[in-house]
């Protein structure tokens, strides 16, 4: 018994050790395996990390070297990828990335011929003392604003030109569907933002009505500005002949590449004879009816005569980039008109293609060229140093400089840094108005009561070099007097900001305004 019990003990023991080991494998099984899963997350990380840093160091080294950027935007990128890698790097690429210039848009080698010949045929003709210089005093006063757009953006001085000033929502939209409603041959039309509500809905089903009639109709949206819209929005159009297109639709389903680069450009041409160039999109907030921004104020000028072809020729080169097919210019319809007076125009563009900011440098020239007054309107007002430089150096010669912006935000850090920038500008002795009845939209500028600019452009990086933008450059006194006008109409609905409330601003909005200004190159 006592080796029966002794073996059953020793079995047991030896039993029990065996399971002790069986359960000890099993457990070191799991532990190995736990452990080799940790030691594989731990090997993801660190690759993930390693990458994300990789990542963020190319897009480093592409900013810095590749990319010929400001300095300000420059480090302001730096710093977003420096201090957020993950988030720095996703906001790089989606908004940081600059668009290859070379060849972007499709111009026939003998179109472009005969541009730079009819470019160069006007040059000759400015720097001699002909016809066009002694017949036209405002020519000859602004010969060297004509000639720099001219040099840098092929603009073309047309001369026989009308324009009406449309400063209301309800006004614009009503003579522009009358417009189309009335046109014979052709509408080409886009517009950076198309609200899918009632306005954006009568648009489509009115030009619509005119596909149905045999008018031809090209409609160009941007993709973002525009995101609410479906090609099935467009279904009765697109069969009825009309083509519709959106400028840098997504890539990938809602993944879009190129969200930093928006066509900004609000423009409509109507058999060639009609235009309209502005700040408005479409969509009923621009009728004033939305609480939130309470009554719109924009600027928008319905055009006649030769300064539409160039408009046109304009819309063309975004219709050929949208347009998977190429469209022959000699397709569009290019109106005749009987314009009689002389009205000297410019229409210049700049965008992410341009090699210089041809925008700027005509708002930069025009202040420049300032003898008594510069007023401004801008619902964005965060211009780089050379702007400010500019305007510093006006008020510092005696010019007197107004700024109008608006009184409320509809994108807190833009708000923020125009504030900050209208407040530097106060020091040296700048009157700066803020809109009070609404929201102000409008883009223009007016130089001496003389010369003025109305499109879409903003005073800011964005307008200046990463989207595309458009305005028209006016070369006449009654024209200029009437945007004087309307700007000192909007002083009396404006408040004054003057030195004294702008120091007494709270400690928090200084620092709104510090960060803003400190991101400003990227907004």
């Amino acid at each position: 018994m006592k080796a029966s019990e002794t073996w059953c003990r020793v079995s047991g023991v030896f039993l029990w050790k065996r399971r002790e080991t069986k359960e000890w494998h099993e457990g070191n099984k799991e532990e190995k395996g736990g452990g080799r899963l940790l030691e594989l997350l731990s090997t993801f990380t660190v690759v993930l990390v390693f990458g994300l840093f990789i990542m963020n160091l190319l897009a480093v080294l592409t900013v810095i070297f590749l990319e010929r950027r400001d300095i300000g935007s420059t480090w302001a990128w730096v710093l977003v990828l420096y201090f957020i890698p993950l988030v720095g790097f996703l906001i790089y690429v989606f908004f940081g990335r600059l668009l290859k210039k070379k060849e972007f848009y499709h111009i026939k080698e003998e179109e472009r011929l005969e541009q730079r010949r009819r470019v160069s045929l006007q040059i000759a003709e400015l720097n001699h003392s002909g016809e066009l210089r002694q017949e036209y005093p405002m020519v000859e006063r602004y010969n060297q604003l004509i000639q720099m757009n001219l040099n840098s953006n092929g603009s073309l001085l047309s001369l026989k030109n009308k324009v009406t000033i449309l400063s209301d929502g309800e006004q614009k939209f009503n003579r522009m569907m009358t417009d189309i409603m009335n046109a014979k041959h052709e509408i080409n039309i886009q517009y950076y933002i198309i609200q899918k509500d009632s306005l954006g809905l009568a648009m489509i089903e009115a030009l619509t009505n005119m596909a149905r009639q045999g008018v031809k109709v090209r409609l160009l949206y941007d993709a973002v500005g525009s995101r609410d819209l479906k090609r099935r929005d467009f279904k009765d159009l697109l069969h009825h002949g009309g083509e519709v297109f959106a400028f840098f639709p997504p890539t990938l389903g809602l993944i879009n590449f190129r969200m930093n680069n928006r066509n900004h450009r609000k423009s409509c041409i109507i058999d060639g004879q009609v235009g309209y160039i502005g700040g408005f999109n479409v969509g009923t907030e621009y009728f004033g009816i939305d609480e939130k921004f309470g009554y719109w104020r924009d600027t928008h000028f319905r055009l006649e005569g030769e300064v539409v072809h160039d408009q046109l020729d304009r819309f063309i080169l975004d219709w050929n980039e949208a347009n998977d097919i190429y469209t022959d210019k000699t397709l569009f319809y290019y109106g005749t008109h009987e314009i009689k007076k002389t009205l000297p125009m410019q229409i210049v563009t700049s965008g992410p293609d341009s090699e210089t900011e041809h925008l700027k440098n005509l708002l930069i020239k025009m202040i420049t060229l300032a003898k008594k007054t510069v007023m401004i309107q801008s619902p964005y007002f965060i211009p780089d140093t050379s702007y400010l430089d500019a305007c510093k150096m006006a008020l510092l010669s005696g010019v007197d400089v107004r700024i109008m912006i608006p009184n409320k935000p509809d994108h807190p850090f833009v708000y923020w840094a125009t504030t900050a920038a209208a407040g530097e500008l106060i020091a040296y002795g700048a009157k700066i108005y803020t809109y009070e009845p609404g929201f102000l939209h409008a883009k223009t500028i007016v130089v001496d009561g003389e010369i003025a600019s109305v499109g879409t452009t903003n005073i800011d990086a964005r307008s200046f070099r990463l989207n595309f933008e458009m305005n028209s450059i006016v070369y006449d006194m009654e024209t200029a007097r009437e945007l004087e006008q309307l700007f000192l109409t909007d002083c009396e609905a404006s408040e004054l900001l003057t030195a004294e409330k702008y120091a007494g601003r709270s400690r928090m909005i200084k620092f709104k305004e510090s960060i803003s200004r400190l991101l400003s190159p990227i907004l």
